[in-house]
């Protein structure tokens, strides 16, 4: 099993660790499609962090080198499975990335800690990488309602 190599996801079944491997694209489809658009500047910035997070020798990196794997793809594929319309995506979006919360406790504490802070900083990132006038403004109030990822608990805190 794929998820097995990341480290840390030995305790959790195949769909714990599916939701575990989407929960970057799910947090990139949230964001981007929160003003009902998802566009390209917002995916490549998904592409370009986490790809970026898979050099180096961090507790993430054998994660991410899954995650980045077909990224666009697998984002492209994910996107058509959730309704075209915001409105009725992001509430499916919520109550799936909320599930993560249940699994912190079966994951490496450091790992989860590491995870929940990339996944803030990806949510951030596709947030700011569009929209607003000249480059101002850019994160949309239907973006910053979202932009903390409040539907997942911080494993720090547990």
């Amino acid at each position: 099993m794929i998820g097995v190599m990341v480290k840390g996801f030995s305790r959790l079944n195949d769909s714990e660790m599916e939701l575990m491997l989407k929960a970057p694209l799910l947090v990139c489809i949230l964001i981007a499609g929160a003003d009902g658009d998802i566009d390209r500047k917002e995916i490549r910035e998904a592409i370009n962090l986490t790809q970026s997070r898979q050099k180096g020798d961090t507790e993430l990196t054998s994660y991410f080198k899954e995650v980045s794997q077909d990224f666009e793809d697998k984002l492209k594929i994910l996107i058509q499975s959730y309704p075209y319309e915001s409105t009725q995506r992001t509430p499916l979006l919520i109550q799936e990335l909320g599930q993560i919360s249940a699994l912190w406790k079966k994951i490496d504490n450091a790992f989860a800690v590491q995870l929940y802070k990339v996944l803030k900083e990806l949510a951030a990132k596709i947030a700011s990488s569009s929209g607003g006038l000249w480059g101002m403004n850019k994160v949309n109030a239907e973006e910053a309602k979202l932009l903390q990822l409040t539907m997942i608990s911080d494993p720090s805190k547990n």
